[in-house]
């Protein structure tokens, strides 16, 4: 009898046990459903990934399992377009604005998700600007969630310091920026009695580095202009030619590093923030890192910005459309309407209060303190911020519009003055006239016609080409594509209503 009730027993338990596991089994289940895994593919425009403390509280706080590869900026186009070729795209994935078109067979192969007709079910999604979307649309259709930026935050970033020792003011035209440029490089601006400063640092990059920049400056058209006889490219102008002929005269006179054409973002940043050079033109946005990783090493390093340079008509500076890239959902890694929609929640939610202000700020009384509803950034925090949080921004969708991002009680006094220029941009900011406008060619055959063009164009900074060699590589671009794409945008730009 004992053994019968022992065996009853051993019996019962197991049959609990049973149940406890499958009843654990459930539940784990049910976890991995109510927290889906998203793997997206990002820009990395910092030196840290986010720390696991702040993934983590974004985690919990949206409800999903993140799986971010974080890529840096200088490599992002060239991961990324393999990880297109090659079939290999994360569920999602940051395509840059200058390579969106780029990818636009790809997504007529429907390699990627048309998310336009899901909007309407998420309370933040369905509040995005329409105007931007559009931009964005390809056919009409909407594919990518936007990260909004303002229209230009392009400028120079100078050394005020050296400014002052040599006595010279902010330039304001060109031949002041020049001479600015050289007498940072003869004039021994730090003191040290050496040979060793330059006076611009640049990198391998024809429109986020000086040279689009300058061009605008110069009175180039964004990529493309219009003119009587239809639509022409930016590099088939004068002003175009005169902005290779302003860099080449930097790099005969060792004004400019001389590795531009190859250099990296990051050995760009090196040299302005080591005080190896005066001058980075790009986004002015940079210039707060820029000044507090300089004084890391050199206290009494001191920066300003310049967004006005007067050239031949006056005030320009080219523009992005509203956005600098869009995600995009792959039909390969994310299989069913379900799966869509549940990372569409996930990119709905960072919209809402908490996340959006995680994402932008980071943790509160960690990354910052919330004084009467504003946020408050302490300096003691701005390196915390840099190393844990910073790089967050790059997955924030409409961040600009978004009524549920706190305000700042009082932003980084650099920080400020560069968003505080770049909405001066607006002012005389040169907009692409092909902006939404379709060209069959273009999708087809533009990377390797921008090739071309783009080394062609270093080729003539760096000596390499003479100006005759330059117009015989524009005749090429246009043999080889080129002119049919000038006549299609022709067409679509003059019919349009």
């Amino acid at each position: 009898m004992r053994r019968l009730f022992l065996w009853i027993a051993v019996t019962l338990a197991a049959v609990m046990l049973a149940a406890c596991t499958s009843q654990a089994s459930i539940v784990a289940d049910r976890a991995s459903r109510q927290n889906p895994v998203i793997s997206i593919m990002a820009p990395l425009h910092f030196p840290n990934a986010p720390s696991k403390e702040v993934m983590d509280k974004l985690e919990g706080l949206t409800g999903v399992q993140l799986d971010v590869t974080w890529v840096g900026d200088g490599i992002y186009t060239d991961k990324m377009y393999t990880a297109l070729s090659t079939g290999s795209l994360k569920n999602v994935t940051f395509i840059k604005h200058t390579d969106y078109m780029m990818v636009k067979n790809a997504i007529r192969d429907e390699v990627f998700w048309e998310i336009g007709p899901y909007l309407e079910r998420f309370p933040n999604l369905r509040h995005l600007d329409d105007r931007i979307l559009n931009q964005a649309a390809v056919d009409g259709r909407i594919y990518g969630l936007y990260t909004e930026r303002p229209s230009s935050r392009q400028g120079i970033i100078l050394r005020e310091d050296w400014l002052d020792k040599l006595g010279l003011p902010k330039p304001s035209t060109l031949d002041e920026l020049y001479e600015t440029l050289r007498q940072f490089t003869t004039m021994d601006p730090d003191g040290n009695g050496l040979n060793d400063t330059i006076g611009l640092t640049d990198r391998n990059d024809l429109v986020y580095g000086a040279f689009k920049t300058l061009s605008s400056y110069f009175g180039a058209p964004n990529n493309w202009g219009v003119g009587e006889n239809g639509v022409f490219p930016e590099f088939d102008t004068a002003a175009y030619r005169n902005t290779m002929d302003f860099m080449k005269r930097l790099y005969d006179e060792g004004l400019i590093n001389s590795d531009f054409a190859v250099a990296s973002k990051d050995i760009q940043r090196y040299q302005i923030i080591t005080g190896a050079a005066g001058a980075y033109i790009g986004s002015m946005t940079d210039v707060q890192r820029i000044q507090d990783e300089a004084r890391e090493l050199n206290p009494s390093a001191r920066f300003t910005l310049v967004n006005r340079i007067a050239g031949p008509d006056g005030f320009r500076v080219w523009s992005i459309p509203n956005y600098n890239g869009l995600y995009l959902f792959s039909k390969k890694a994310i299989k069913t309407e379900e799966e869509l929609l549940q990372h569409l929640a996930f990119f709905d939610r960072t919209m809402d209060k908490e996340v959006a202000n995680l994402l932008r700020f980071g943790i509160e009384d960690v990354h910052y303190k919330q004084i009467n509803g504003l946020v408050r950034l302490s300096e003691e925090t701005t390196q915390l911020r840099v190393n844990e949080v910073n790089a967050l921004y790059a997955l924030m969708i409409a961040d600009v519009s978004n009524p549920n991002i706190m305000k700042v009680e009082k932003q980084e006094y650099m920080l400020e003055q560069a968003e505080r220029l770049s909405a001066d941009n607006e002012k005389f900011i040169v907009n692409d006239p092909t902006l939404g406008l379709d060209s069959k060619t273009y999708d087809e055959k533009s990377p390797e016609l921008y090739k071309i063009i783009r080394d062609a164009t270093y080729k003539y900074m760096l000596g390499q080409l003479s100006p005759e060699g330059f117009d015989a590589e524009v005749a090429r671009w246009k043999r080889s594509g080129g002119e049919d794409m000038m006549k299609e945008y022709s067409e679509a730009y003059f019919g349009q209503d």
